[in-house]
């Protein structure tokens, strides 16, 4: 690879390390809600000053994950002491950015196994880990405090170890078994024992596809040693069982509620479930593309392509279909199905695109590019109408509004120019991250935050704040630090009126002009609103996107006395 091109690449890897970093401590990244019950059982743990049991107030939800993460949560902050979101989160963004490098390597490996050039083999790993890195759902779910940064990296590992040192790895007999077991193991600690079902489906499969298809080999050379990748991944996972004081509780709270009950269809048959809905098995089919994002139209492609060269597939590709495969089976048997399930393939799903990158089609890119564009420009249209909103306020800075109009730049490049297509495809989706970032940065300073003042004012208080998730109130300890914060259900909304009635020193959420009349107001902030209910969807798509997405948030004390002790509504 000549070093202009090099250079481009290192460039282009340095902006996503760049832009997995940037905003990590801003309570409005793009996450899933799990990060705040996580959040509570973590400090509530750190706080007993012991490893275990896992320490919760949520009912019905102290072992609802393994203990690893809360135990990394807790050393992350050191028994608590520094509790802020970026120590918190900065362990997933480095396991996410672990997990890229071995797609590099792997990628790299291929080719050069297929006897590649040692710069194309540079440069394919250099497109697995962008590729990987634009996903959005590896922005999404790589970032914040939960569990999947680890479980992809744990489950993505032994597969790399298999494809990695292939043939060697394939036939030791005891080293690589029992290495597996333990990688396997560790992912279990994370996330669930259940998983070691995809996991030892899957190995077996690759086995088998290792001896040609041929069983009777199979079965008396290797059924054993995925047999003792189950067993030592297994007996690394019962640990929590041998350590906890409660294992009773971690068997009835984890084991029967957490798992078990993904297979209960609630109100409604399974075959229901399975066929209709939001958690059908339809919808499972649609992950891989839902999770790549703005990638998902080479993602399409590459799944038409796969299909259309079946019969010319490399071995290290079968190998890689058959891991999603078994994936996706796996996942359509319990009742709850969602493209988040499928997180685990998405590093071997870059692996393939990089394979086939100059296979796919480049309008597939182009689509991605123009749905580049209209993000871009939706968001540059939202930050202008902030800015007018607030004249008096530098919600954004010049650096935004260049970094706005270089992405924007790049991304007619990529559309008009063949050449440049597919070399910016992955830069213009990282850099589309970076905007979304730096344009939800505001609501992390002054405007997003009670004054100083405020925060004082509700040090040692019992404060009662809007919850629409569970845990959500857990947030309000980073932007009300030293209350007694306690969560009150915010659907269907309540009235300032209603709220004096009940609690002492409350948060409420306005609409952004709506003035909070009559209040003891002892301070506000901005807030973009999340969880719309089906009607205030409907106003977006009807162009109410502005009045929707963002909201005044006023910190109010009742001039009653004499509250009564509430129950937490969001517990």
């Amino acid at each position: 690879m000549n070093p202009l091109r090099l250079t481009g690449y290192v460039l282009a890897v340095l902006l996503a390390v760049f832009t997995y970093f940037y905003g990590l401590d801003s309570p409005h990244i793009p996450k899933n809600g799990d990060e705040f019950p996580y959040a509570h059982i973590t400090r509530l743990t750190a706080a007993s000053g012991h490893w275990l049991p896992l320490q919760s107030e949520l009912h019905e939800m102290r072992n609802t994950k393994p203990p690893l993460l809360f135990w990394q949560g807790i050393v992350a902050t050191d028994w608590g002491k520094h509790w802020t979101w970026w120590n918190l989160r900065y362990p997933s963004v480095i396991y996410t950015l672990l997990t890229a490098l071995l797609v590099f390597l792997l990628a790299a490996r291929v080719v050069r196994n297929q006897g590649g050039a040692p710069y194309e083999a540079q440069e394919t790993g250099f497109i697995a880990a962008l590729t990987f890195l634009a996903f959005f759902s590896t922005y999404r779910f790589g970032r914040p405090f939960l569990v999947n940064p680890a479980e992809v990296f744990w489950f993505f590992l032994p597969f790399f170890t298999l494809l990695y040192w292939r043939s060697s790895a394939f036939d030791s007999r005891l080293n690589i078994p029992l290495l597996l077991g333990v990688e396997v193991g560790i992912g279990l600690l994370y996330k669930s024992f259940a998983l070691v079902a995809p996991v030892a489906f899957a190995l077996s499969w690759w086995y088998l596809h290792q001896r040609n298809y041929r069983f009777k080999a199979f079965l008396q050379r290797d059924s054993w040693k995925v047999a003792l990748t189950v067993v030592v991944a297994l007996g690394i996972f019962s640990l929590w069982f041998v350590f906890d004081p409660d294992p009773q509780a971690v068997w009835r709270e984890f084991v029967i509620g957490e798992n078990a009950g993904k297979f209960d269809p609630g109100h409604t048959s399974y075959l229901a479930t399975l066929l209709w809905g939001g958690s059908s098995v339809w919808a499972l089919l649609v992950g891989y593309p839902m999770n790549a994002g703005l990638l998902a139209f080479p993602v399409i492609a590459l799944f038409w392509n796969a299909y259309r060269r079946r019969n010319l597939l490399g071995d290290a590709e079968k190998m890689l279909w058959i891991w999603m495969v078994v994936l996706f089976i796996v996942f359509s048997l319990p009742s709850q199905r969602t493209a988040r399930y499928l997180l685990e393939a998405m590093p071997g799903l870059a692996v393939l695109c990089a394979l086939n990158w100059q296979r796919i089609n480049r309008m597939a890119f182009v689509g991605t590019l123009l749905f580049a564009a209209f993000m871009l420009g939706l968001i540059g249209f939202l930050s202008w109408r902030l800015h007018h909103e607030f004249p008096g306020e530098a919600l954004y800075a010049v650096w935004y509004w260049l970094l706005l109009v270089v992405a924007g730049v790049l991304t007619l490049v990529g559309i008009f120019w063949a050449r440049y297509t597919r070399g910016l495809v992955n830069v213009v989706a990282l850099l589309v991250l970076l905007v979304l970032a730096a344009f939800l940065r505001p609501f992390d300073g002054a405007p997003g935050n009670f004054s100083a003042e405020a925060q004082r004012y509700a040090q040692g208080k019992d404060v009662w704040t809007p919850c629409n998730f569970r845990a959500v109130d857990e947030g309000y300890r980073f932007l009300l630090p030293g209350a007694h914060v306690h969560g009150y259900f915010s659907l269907p909304p309540q009235g300032v009126a209603e709220l004096s009635g009940k609690y002492k020193l409350f948060a409420v959420q306005l609409p952004l002009h709506e003035q909070c009349s009559g209040c003891k107001v002892i301070g506000e902030r901005l807030e973009i609103r999340s969880r719309h209910t089906p009607e205030e969807i409907r106003r977006i798509l009807a162009g109410e996107v502005f009045q929707q997405l963002f909201a005044r948030e006023w910190l109010v004390e009742s001039p009653q006395t004499g509250f009564a002790p509430q129950q937490e509504g969001c517990r």
